[in-house]
């Protein structure tokens, strides 16, 4: 049988494909998913204005983090607290070390202070706050898990909380799988980074999993590792998997602080020309490390817009509004715009600021 003949029978039965790199139509389906994602977003009303100086006046939201040392909730609290400023209403911060017996006091303390709605941000879990939900509703304090869950999780946080204003961690995700498998023409075999325990994993979790489902020649090995055991772990775990699979192409982190520790060990296996990193959050070290060309790719999340679009819930909550989808953008970071976030990288930088003035007007302030 010549070679025109063969190659006429491989085109027949469609397996060009698997015999070379992946199809063009198996990509696009993949690049079609980051293209909303290549550009500074826009700003998108998440639902009608209103004058929320004169509905909040009088009221107060007492917010408890997961942790004050986290950079990434203490920033967001630093959002939320300059737009409390902005519009004119009391926001207290319950500093606290991650201890869910410190939770506990920030409860009591919000109970204690008449507050007028308790906001626990960004995996501060109201179902280890069961007795202490159910006493700020014995005073008609609502109780609102922030920045927690993936939007299809809301059932799950409202059987423990009132209300939730949740983010598209499923989408991020998913962008996270799509841009792996389009770096790797289609053939991507994949360390997978997570941290068991929060909502979040679950929901991010499970758009890797969706996206995989149209990628016949992919894989990946996850590696759980409690953010306790990062700095000791996250290394010598990655370089021993490294070493025992060498047909390892990349390495998806979807908590980009983990990064910080997966770059020594693939420079330590001199992994760097065969594999590369993405990552989600946009921590401005981690763009740093983008600027760098250690990481091939970052998922931001501007953490002024999210302290804006919580608050913005929240007080339609207060206001007797109906609550909304916060419409949480996020923006695909590559060595081509890092710059944008400054050198070195600074926080809420590179997304544009569409979203201040945006928020003015949707709150009547101008």
């Amino acid at each position: 049988m010549g070679c025109s003949v063969v190659r006429d029978l491989v085109l027949a039965l469609g397996l060009l494909g698997a015999i070379g790199s992946a199809r063009a139509d198996d990509l696009s389906y993949f690049e079609q998913q980051l293209k909303p994602f290549d550009h500074k977003p826009e700003f998108v009303a998440p639902g009608p204005a209103f004058n929320a100086k004169q509905c909040m006046k009088d009221k107060s939201i007492f917010s408890i983090p997961v942790s004050s040392a986290n950079p990434f909730t203490a920033n967001i609290e630093k959002a939320m607290a300059g737009s409390a400023a902005e519009v004119g209403f009391k926001f207290t911060i319950w500093e606290n070390q991650g201890q869910s017996s410190q939770w506990v006091q920030g409860m009591n303390a919000a109970i204690n202070q008449k507050a007028s709605l308790i906001d626990l941000l960004a995996g501060t879990d109201p179902r280890v706050l069961v007795p202490q939900v159910l006493a700020a509703r014995a005073q008609h304090i609502p109780v609102v898990a922030s920045h927690y869950n993936g939007l299809q999780q809301t059932p799950i946080v409202t059987k423990y909380a009132d209300a939730d204003v949740p983010i598209d961690y499923f989408k991020a995700g998913a962008l996270l799988l799509d841009w792996a498998v389009v770096q790797t023409n289609g053939h991507l075999n994949a360390l997978t980074l997570i941290s068991t325990g929060p909502l979040s994993t679950d929901s991010m979790m499970d758009g890797i999993t969706a996206e995989m489902k149209h990628c016949a020649d992919c894989r990946h090995k996850v590696i759980n590792v409690p953010v306790v055991d990062w700095p000791t772990r996250i290394t010598p775990d990655v370089q021993s998997s490294l070493l025992a699979d060498p047909a390892v192409n990349y390495i998806i982190v979807i908590y980009d602080s983990m990064s910080q520790f997966v770059v020594p060990a693939v420079t330590i296996t001199n992994s760097e020309n065969r594999v590369k990193i993405d990552a989600f959050n946009g921590t401005p070290f981690v763009l740093g490390l983008v600027q760098q060309g250690k990481v091939q790719m970052d998922i931001g999340e501007n953490l002024d817009w999210i302290g804006r679009a919580i608050v913005d819930d929240e007080m339609r909550m207060l206001c007797g509004m109906p609550m909304v989808n916060p419409r949480i953008p996020f923006y695909i970071f590559t060595a081509e715009n890092a710059k944008d976030a400054g050198t070195p990288p600074g926080l809420s930088r590179g997304y544009g600021d569409a979203y201040i003035d945006g928020y003015a007007k949707l709150w009547q302030l101008k």
